[in-house]
């Protein structure tokens, strides 16, 4: 199978019946990407499919034969970090750090799907995009932090969400 991880194709041979998850972890090295629950409920293995946000060990790997495949370790340009990155580190959007990719990468998602969902009104503006707690929770409630640290990474999140979609 060939994919397309954070830029760069690869190639594995696993089991057809490997999860995304596995085989980005177990075949291609990309350990960034947490095993959590491998039940889809807790979100540390987010990455995003095409932008879009999914849980990697409910999809099998062979669903994404040259999908653009973004991981935690695809997000910053060389040293410089992605704005969600390095919000997370100024709000102190962790603590123990497990649950920290998946949580950056359904942010990133989270806010591109709102985005999207701006552009489809034209009269919006979209420089950038004003959520409430309430909101960003919500629209994260699928990723878990075993340290509740859940108002640190909203903080994080709310800011990345003001500077707007070039973030």
């Amino acid at each position: 199978m060939q994919f397309i991880v954070n830029g760069q194709a690869h190639v594995a041979d696993p089991d057809i019946r490997a999860s995304l998850l596995d085989v980005l972890r177990d075949h291609l090295g990309l350990t960034g990407t947490k095993k959590g629950c491998d039940h889809g409920q807790c979100g540390a293995c987010t990455v995003l499919v095409n932008g879009r946000r999914i849980n990697a060990c409910l999809t099998l790997a062979v669903m994404h034969q040259d999908d653009e495949i973004t991981t935690i370790e695809g997000l910053a340009d060389g040293d410089r970090l992605h704005p969600m990155q390095a919000a997370f580190i100024r709000h102190d959007g962790f603590q123990c750090g497990y649950c920290t990719p998946g949580q950056i990468m359904s942010a990133v998602g989270m806010l591109a799907e709102v985005a999207a969902g701006m552009a489809s009104h034209a009269s919006d503006n979209l420089d950038s995009v004003t959520l409430t707690e309430a909101e960003i929770s919500e629209r994260m409630s699928g990723n878990l932090c075993r340290c509740s640290a859940y108002p640190n990474i909203v903080d994080a999140i709310a800011e990345v969400a003001q500077l707007g979609p070039a973030a």
